[in-house]
Protein backbone atom coordinates (compact mmCIF):
# COMPACT_ATOMS: atom_id res chain seq x y z
CA UNK A 1 0.00 0.00 0.00
CA UNK A 2 1.31 3.37 -1.00
CA UNK A 3 2.37 5.79 1.46
CA UNK A 4 -0.43 8.84 0.93
CA UNK A 5 0.93 12.32 0.88
CA UNK A 6 -0.93 14.70 2.37
CA UNK A 7 0.33 18.55 2.02
CA UNK A 8 -0.41 21.38 4.46
CA UNK A 9 -1.43 23.42 1.54
CA UNK A 10 -4.20 20.44 0.19
CA UNK A 11 -5.45 20.81 3.76
CA UNK A 12 -6.34 23.98 4.04
CA UNK A 13 -7.61 24.91 1.13
CA UNK A 14 -11.20 25.08 0.57
CA UNK A 15 -12.16 24.27 4.47
CA UNK A 16 -14.27 27.36 4.98
CA UNK A 17 -17.19 26.59 7.61
CA UNK A 18 -20.34 26.55 5.77
CA UNK A 19 -23.22 28.83 7.15
CA UNK A 20 -26.11 27.42 8.51
CA UNK A 21 -28.74 27.06 6.08
CA UNK A 22 -32.19 29.52 6.89
CA UNK A 23 -35.68 28.00 7.05
CA UNK A 24 -38.39 29.07 4.41
CA UNK A 25 -41.87 29.47 5.60
CA UNK A 26 -44.81 28.44 3.03
CA UNK A 27 -47.98 29.53 2.92
CA UNK A 28 -51.21 28.58 1.29
CA UNK A 29 -53.23 30.78 -0.75
CA UNK A 30 -56.79 31.66 0.55
CA UNK A 31 -59.41 31.26 -1.95
CA UNK A 32 -61.91 34.12 -2.88
CA UNK A 33 -65.15 34.23 -0.75
CA UNK A 34 -68.52 36.06 -1.94
CA UNK A 35 -69.28 38.69 -0.34
CA UNK A 36 -72.88 37.22 0.60
CA UNK A 37 -71.68 33.87 1.71
CA UNK A 38 -70.65 33.23 5.71
CA UNK A 39 -68.13 31.49 6.12
CA UNK A 40 -67.92 30.18 9.47
CA UNK A 41 -64.17 28.03 10.19
CA UNK A 42 -64.51 24.49 10.91
CA UNK A 43 -62.50 23.07 13.75
CA UNK A 44 -59.90 20.38 12.60
CA UNK A 45 -61.58 16.78 13.42
CA UNK A 46 -59.49 13.65 14.87
CA UNK A 47 -58.77 12.22 11.69
CA UNK A 48 -57.12 15.84 10.22
CA UNK A 49 -54.76 15.99 13.14
CA UNK A 50 -53.69 11.98 12.81
CA UNK A 51 -51.18 13.00 10.01
CA UNK A 52 -49.37 15.14 11.79
CA UNK A 53 -49.05 13.13 15.23
CA UNK A 54 -47.73 9.95 12.52
CA UNK A 55 -45.60 12.63 11.06
CA UNK A 56 -43.94 13.50 14.64
CA UNK A 57 -43.83 10.40 16.14
CA UNK A 58 -42.25 8.80 12.71
CA UNK A 59 -39.08 11.71 13.68
CA UNK A 60 -38.99 11.26 17.14
CA UNK A 61 -38.16 7.47 16.35
CA UNK A 62 -36.00 8.58 13.46
CA UNK A 63 -33.60 10.52 15.80
CA UNK A 64 -33.87 8.59 19.01
CA UNK A 65 -32.14 5.68 16.30
CA UNK A 66 -29.40 8.28 16.25
CA UNK A 67 -28.19 7.96 19.82
CA UNK A 68 -26.44 5.73 21.57
CA UNK A 69 -26.48 6.35 25.80
CA UNK A 70 -24.75 5.21 28.70
CA UNK A 71 -26.62 4.15 32.20
CA UNK A 72 -26.74 2.65 35.26
CA UNK A 73 -27.89 -0.59 36.25
CA UNK A 74 -26.37 -4.26 36.11
CA UNK A 75 -29.78 -5.02 34.79
CA UNK A 76 -32.18 -3.60 32.37
CA UNK A 77 -34.67 -3.45 35.17
CA UNK A 78 -32.65 -0.80 36.96
CA UNK A 79 -32.66 1.54 34.01
CA UNK A 80 -36.68 1.72 33.43
CA UNK A 81 -35.95 5.02 31.18
CA UNK A 82 -33.28 2.96 28.65
CA UNK A 83 -36.60 -0.04 28.45
CA UNK A 84 -38.90 3.37 27.64
CA UNK A 85 -36.33 4.86 25.53
CA UNK A 86 -35.32 1.88 23.24
CA UNK A 87 -39.65 1.46 23.05
CA UNK A 88 -39.04 4.74 21.46
CA UNK A 89 -36.35 3.84 18.80
CA UNK A 90 -33.42 4.59 20.98
CA UNK A 91 -30.07 3.67 18.63
CA UNK A 92 -27.71 2.03 20.97
CA UNK A 93 -26.20 2.06 24.41
CA UNK A 94 -22.85 1.97 25.78
CA UNK A 95 -21.70 -0.16 28.80
CA UNK A 96 -18.96 0.89 31.58
CA UNK A 97 -17.10 -1.02 33.79
CA UNK A 98 -17.56 1.77 36.65
CA UNK A 99 -18.71 4.55 37.25
CA UNK A 100 -16.77 7.78 36.49
CA UNK A 101 -18.41 10.44 39.29
CA UNK A 102 -18.65 7.41 42.20
CA UNK A 103 -16.06 4.36 41.10
CA UNK A 104 -18.98 2.02 41.48
CA UNK A 105 -19.91 -1.04 39.12
CA UNK A 106 -22.15 0.34 36.56
CA UNK A 107 -22.95 -2.66 34.00
CA UNK A 108 -19.97 -4.82 34.54
CA UNK A 109 -19.67 -7.03 37.46
CA UNK A 110 -18.95 -10.25 35.86
CA UNK A 111 -19.56 -11.94 32.37
CA UNK A 112 -22.17 -14.17 33.13
CA UNK A 113 -23.93 -11.04 34.67
CA UNK A 114 -23.39 -8.95 31.36
CA UNK A 115 -24.22 -11.14 29.37
CA UNK A 116 -27.44 -11.31 30.64
CA UNK A 117 -27.83 -7.72 30.67
CA UNK A 118 -26.78 -7.35 27.36
CA UNK A 119 -29.02 -10.62 26.00
CA UNK A 120 -32.05 -8.98 27.87
CA UNK A 121 -31.22 -5.39 26.19
CA UNK A 122 -31.13 -7.23 22.59
CA UNK A 123 -34.67 -8.72 23.04
CA UNK A 124 -35.51 -5.75 23.92
CA UNK A 125 -34.48 -4.00 20.33
CA UNK A 126 -32.66 -6.82 17.96
CA UNK A 127 -31.05 -4.35 15.85
CA UNK A 128 -30.03 -2.12 19.34
CA UNK A 129 -26.33 -1.14 18.90
CA UNK A 130 -24.41 -2.34 21.86
CA UNK A 131 -21.24 -0.93 22.01
CA UNK A 132 -18.14 -0.29 24.61
CA UNK A 133 -14.56 0.73 24.53
CA UNK A 134 -12.39 -2.18 24.92
CA UNK A 135 -8.98 -1.29 23.39
CA UNK A 136 -6.58 -3.22 25.37
CA UNK A 137 -4.39 -2.54 27.95
CA UNK A 138 -5.56 0.75 30.57
CA UNK A 139 -8.76 1.27 28.48
CA UNK A 140 -10.30 -2.17 28.53
CA UNK A 141 -14.19 -2.45 30.45
CA UNK A 142 -13.29 -5.92 30.48
CA UNK A 143 -10.41 -6.62 32.55
CA UNK A 144 -9.64 -8.95 35.35
CA UNK A 145 -11.45 -6.90 38.13
CA UNK A 146 -15.15 -7.75 36.68
CA UNK A 147 -13.72 -11.50 35.41
CA UNK A 148 -12.04 -11.26 32.03
CA UNK A 149 -8.77 -11.87 30.95
CA UNK A 150 -5.66 -9.14 31.03
CA UNK A 151 -4.95 -7.68 26.99
CA UNK A 152 -2.06 -6.01 26.34
CA UNK A 153 -2.25 -2.54 25.08
CA UNK A 154 -1.79 -1.18 21.44
CA UNK A 155 1.18 0.35 22.15
CA UNK A 156 2.55 -2.92 23.64
CA UNK A 157 1.01 -4.53 20.12
CA UNK A 158 2.57 -1.74 18.36
CA UNK A 159 6.12 -2.58 19.53
CA UNK A 160 6.15 -6.00 18.68
CA UNK A 161 4.59 -5.08 15.21
CA UNK A 162 3.68 -8.86 14.31
CA UNK A 163 1.05 -9.83 11.92
CA UNK A 164 0.73 -13.11 14.39
CA UNK A 165 1.09 -10.91 17.93
CA UNK A 166 -1.45 -8.43 16.54
CA UNK A 167 -3.79 -10.99 15.35
CA UNK A 168 -3.64 -13.40 18.44
CA UNK A 169 -4.02 -10.97 20.39
CA UNK A 170 -6.99 -8.83 18.73
CA UNK A 171 -8.51 -12.91 18.52
CA UNK A 172 -8.58 -13.05 22.42
CA UNK A 173 -9.91 -9.58 22.78
CA UNK A 174 -12.63 -9.73 20.59
CA UNK A 175 -13.88 -13.57 22.07
CA UNK A 176 -14.80 -11.26 25.05
CA UNK A 177 -17.20 -9.24 22.71
CA UNK A 178 -18.72 -11.93 21.10
CA UNK A 179 -19.27 -14.09 24.16
CA UNK A 180 -21.22 -11.37 25.31
CA UNK A 181 -23.02 -9.93 22.63
CA UNK A 182 -21.13 -6.39 21.68
CA UNK A 183 -21.92 -5.11 18.47
CA UNK A 184 -19.74 -1.93 18.55
CA UNK A 185 -16.10 -1.65 19.20
CA UNK A 186 -14.61 1.93 19.61
CA UNK A 187 -11.73 1.00 18.58
CA UNK A 188 -8.90 1.02 17.78
CA UNK A 189 -7.18 4.45 18.58
CA UNK A 190 -5.27 5.55 14.82
CA UNK A 191 -3.64 8.48 16.52
CA UNK A 192 0.33 8.74 16.15
CA UNK A 193 2.10 8.71 19.27
CA UNK A 194 3.85 12.24 18.61
CA UNK A 195 3.42 13.30 22.35
CA UNK A 196 4.20 10.11 24.57
CA UNK A 197 3.35 12.75 27.21
CA UNK A 198 -0.23 12.95 26.05
CA UNK A 199 -2.52 12.08 29.06
CA UNK A 200 -5.04 11.26 26.93
CA UNK A 201 -3.39 8.46 24.22
CA UNK A 202 0.87 8.79 24.94
CA UNK A 203 0.45 8.19 28.58
CA UNK A 204 -2.36 5.72 28.55
CA UNK A 205 -0.20 3.24 25.86
CA UNK A 206 -3.24 3.90 23.14
CA UNK A 207 -1.31 4.36 20.21
CA UNK A 208 -0.01 1.51 18.47
CA UNK A 209 3.08 3.85 17.47
CA UNK A 210 4.52 7.48 16.03
CA UNK A 211 5.01 5.61 12.67
CA UNK A 212 2.01 5.96 10.65
CA UNK A 213 3.11 2.33 8.82
CA UNK A 214 3.06 0.47 12.37
CA UNK A 215 -0.23 2.11 13.43
CA UNK A 216 -1.94 1.39 9.82
CA UNK A 217 -0.74 -2.35 9.61
CA UNK A 218 -1.77 -3.16 13.40
CA UNK A 219 -4.93 -1.58 13.29
CA UNK A 220 -5.93 -3.59 9.77
CA UNK A 221 -4.68 -6.59 11.65
CA UNK A 222 -7.26 -5.49 14.65
CA UNK A 223 -9.94 -4.63 12.02
CA UNK A 224 -10.14 -7.99 10.38
CA UNK A 225 -10.55 -9.67 13.12
CA UNK A 226 -13.25 -8.06 14.69
CA UNK A 227 -15.18 -8.13 11.49
CA UNK A 228 -14.50 -12.09 10.99
CA UNK A 229 -16.26 -12.04 14.08
CA UNK A 230 -19.29 -9.65 12.80
CA UNK A 231 -18.22 -6.95 15.52
CA UNK A 232 -17.96 -3.91 13.83
CA UNK A 233 -15.23 -1.10 14.65
CA UNK A 234 -14.56 2.66 14.77
CA UNK A 235 -11.27 4.13 14.19
CA UNK A 236 -10.67 7.20 16.14
CA UNK A 237 -9.98 10.24 17.40
CA UNK A 238 -10.21 11.80 13.81
CA UNK A 239 -8.49 14.51 12.69
CA UNK A 240 -5.72 13.26 15.15
CA UNK A 241 -4.98 13.45 18.98
CA UNK A 242 -1.77 12.27 19.41
CA UNK A 243 -0.12 15.78 19.69
CA UNK A 244 -2.40 17.28 22.43
CA UNK A 245 -1.67 17.97 25.97
CA UNK A 246 -5.36 17.38 27.74
CA UNK A 247 -7.84 14.98 27.85
CA UNK A 248 -11.05 16.26 26.11
CA UNK A 249 -13.01 14.28 28.53
CA UNK A 250 -11.67 16.91 31.55
CA UNK A 251 -10.87 19.96 29.98
CA UNK A 252 -10.08 21.69 25.89
CA UNK A 253 -7.52 19.91 24.25
CA UNK A 254 -6.05 22.47 21.35
CA UNK A 255 -3.65 21.02 19.02
CA UNK A 256 -3.66 24.42 16.98
CA UNK A 257 0.61 24.27 17.05
CA UNK A 258 1.19 21.08 17.44
CA UNK A 259 -0.93 18.88 15.27
CA UNK A 260 0.90 17.88 11.62
CA UNK A 261 -0.85 16.07 8.50
CA UNK A 262 0.84 13.21 8.57
CA UNK A 263 -1.30 12.35 11.47
CA UNK A 264 -4.46 12.44 8.72
CA UNK A 265 -2.22 9.79 7.39
CA UNK A 266 -3.47 6.31 9.30
CA UNK A 267 -7.34 7.32 8.70
CA UNK A 268 -6.78 8.18 4.90
CA UNK A 269 -5.23 5.09 4.34
CA UNK A 270 -7.17 2.89 6.17
CA UNK A 271 -10.50 4.43 4.35
CA UNK A 272 -8.97 3.85 1.29
CA UNK A 273 -8.29 0.34 1.76
CA UNK A 274 -11.73 -0.35 2.99
CA UNK A 275 -10.88 -1.14 6.39
CA UNK A 276 -12.57 1.48 8.50
CA UNK A 277 -16.63 0.74 9.47
CA UNK A 278 -16.71 4.20 10.86
CA UNK A 279 -15.05 7.02 11.99
CA UNK A 280 -14.97 8.44 15.10
CA UNK A 281 -14.27 12.32 15.50
CA UNK A 282 -12.91 13.93 18.41
CA UNK A 283 -13.43 17.14 20.82
CA UNK A 284 -9.76 18.28 19.57
CA UNK A 285 -9.74 21.89 18.63
CA UNK A 286 -7.58 22.50 15.79
CA UNK A 287 -7.09 25.91 14.13
CA UNK A 288 -5.39 24.89 11.09
CA UNK A 289 -8.50 22.86 10.48
CA UNK A 290 -11.76 25.43 11.69
CA UNK A 291 -10.50 28.88 13.62
CA UNK A 292 -13.59 28.68 16.11
CA UNK A 293 -14.75 25.04 16.08
CA UNK A 294 -13.53 21.69 17.66
CA UNK A 295 -13.10 18.45 15.25
CA UNK A 296 -16.63 17.07 16.31
CA UNK A 297 -18.92 20.31 15.91
CA UNK A 298 -17.13 21.49 12.62
CA UNK A 299 -18.76 21.02 9.29
CA UNK A 300 -14.85 21.96 7.95
CA UNK A 301 -13.19 18.83 9.45
CA UNK A 302 -16.37 16.05 9.26
CA UNK A 303 -17.58 17.19 5.67
CA UNK A 304 -15.43 19.18 3.94
CA UNK A 305 -12.11 17.56 5.25
CA UNK A 306 -12.95 13.59 6.24
CA UNK A 307 -15.81 13.41 3.54
CA UNK A 308 -14.73 15.56 1.19
CA UNK A 309 -10.90 15.18 0.90
CA UNK A 310 -10.77 11.62 2.30
CA UNK A 311 -13.80 10.53 0.43
CA UNK A 312 -15.64 8.67 3.45
CA UNK A 313 -19.22 7.69 2.68
CA UNK A 314 -20.15 6.24 5.83
CA UNK A 315 -21.06 6.81 9.79
CA UNK A 316 -19.30 9.01 11.66
CA UNK A 317 -19.29 8.60 15.29
CA UNK A 318 -18.63 11.63 18.09
CA UNK A 319 -16.91 11.33 20.80
CA UNK A 320 -18.69 11.77 24.25
CA UNK A 321 -21.02 14.42 23.91
CA UNK A 322 -21.08 15.58 27.56
CA UNK A 323 -17.50 15.93 27.50
CA UNK A 324 -15.92 18.93 29.27
CA UNK A 325 -14.25 20.11 26.06
CA UNK A 326 -17.92 20.18 24.79
CA UNK A 327 -19.81 21.10 27.78
CA UNK A 328 -17.93 24.26 29.08
CA UNK A 329 -17.86 26.48 25.91
CA UNK A 330 -21.82 24.90 23.72
CA UNK A 331 -24.09 23.55 25.94
CA UNK A 332 -25.02 20.39 24.85
CA UNK A 333 -28.35 21.75 22.84
CA UNK A 334 -26.02 23.97 21.01
CA UNK A 335 -23.46 21.08 20.56
CA UNK A 336 -26.13 18.54 19.20
CA UNK A 337 -27.31 21.40 16.68
CA UNK A 338 -23.74 21.53 15.62
CA UNK A 339 -22.83 18.07 15.48
CA UNK A 340 -25.34 17.16 13.07
CA UNK A 341 -24.81 20.10 10.83
CA UNK A 342 -21.26 19.02 10.64
CA UNK A 343 -21.93 15.61 9.29
CA UNK A 344 -21.65 13.75 12.65
CA UNK A 345 -24.02 10.31 12.18
CA UNK A 346 -24.31 8.72 15.45
CA UNK A 347 -24.41 10.88 18.71
CA UNK A 348 -22.65 9.57 22.16
CA UNK A 349 -23.59 10.55 25.86
CA UNK A 350 -22.02 8.36 27.98
CA UNK A 351 -24.06 9.82 31.50
CA UNK A 352 -20.42 9.51 33.13
CA UNK A 353 -19.75 12.74 33.60
CA UNK A 354 -23.16 14.40 34.89
CA UNK A 355 -26.00 11.43 35.09
CA UNK A 356 -29.65 12.49 32.85
CA UNK A 357 -32.01 9.78 32.90
CA UNK A 358 -33.93 12.24 30.61
CA UNK A 359 -31.38 12.55 28.15
CA UNK A 360 -33.28 10.91 25.59
CA UNK A 361 -35.87 12.54 25.62
CA UNK A 362 -34.23 15.84 26.01
CA UNK A 363 -31.86 15.47 23.04
CA UNK A 364 -34.90 14.39 20.87
CA UNK A 365 -37.12 17.04 21.47
CA UNK A 366 -33.98 19.63 20.61
CA UNK A 367 -33.63 18.23 17.35
CA UNK A 368 -37.54 17.82 16.60
CA UNK A 369 -37.57 22.13 17.42
CA UNK A 370 -34.29 22.01 15.06
CA UNK A 371 -36.25 20.73 12.07
CA UNK A 372 -39.19 22.29 12.83
CA UNK A 373 -37.16 25.66 12.77
CA UNK A 374 -35.17 24.95 9.38
CA UNK A 375 -32.00 24.80 11.24
CA UNK A 376 -31.94 21.39 9.98
CA UNK A 377 -33.80 19.27 7.82
CA UNK A 378 -35.70 16.27 7.85
CA UNK A 379 -33.63 14.89 4.90
CA UNK A 380 -30.48 15.66 6.71
CA UNK A 381 -31.78 13.28 9.38
CA UNK A 382 -32.63 10.80 6.92
CA UNK A 383 -28.95 10.49 5.62
CA UNK A 384 -27.80 9.64 9.28
CA UNK A 385 -30.27 7.27 10.02
CA UNK A 386 -29.23 5.00 6.25
CA UNK A 387 -25.52 5.44 7.55
CA UNK A 388 -26.39 4.11 11.00
CA UNK A 389 -27.71 1.47 10.06
CA UNK A 390 -24.45 0.17 8.31
CA UNK A 391 -23.53 -0.46 12.35
CA UNK A 392 -26.74 -2.15 13.60
CA UNK A 393 -26.99 -6.26 14.14
CA UNK A 394 -28.71 -7.61 11.25
CA UNK A 395 -31.43 -8.58 14.42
Amino acid sequence: MERARLTRRLLLTGLGSAALAAGVAGCEANRPVPPQVAVTPRPPTARSTVPARRDEATLRRKIASLLVVGFRGEQLDQAEWVRAAIRDGLGGVILFDRDLRTDAVRNIRSPQQVTALVRSLRRAAPRLIVSIDQEGGKVARFNPGNGFPATKSQAEIGAANSAATTRAWARELVHSLTSVGITLNYAPVVDLNVNPDNPAVGRLDRSFSADPNVVVTNATEEIQVHREAGVKTSIKHFPGLGSATANTDFAVADVSTSWRPVELEPFQRLISAGAADSVLVGHVLNRQLDPDRPASLSRAVVTDLLRGRLGWRGPVVSDDMQAVAITSRFGRDEAVALALDAGVDLLVFGNQQVYDPAIVTEVVGTVVRLVRSGRLTEDRIDESVARVDALRPRG
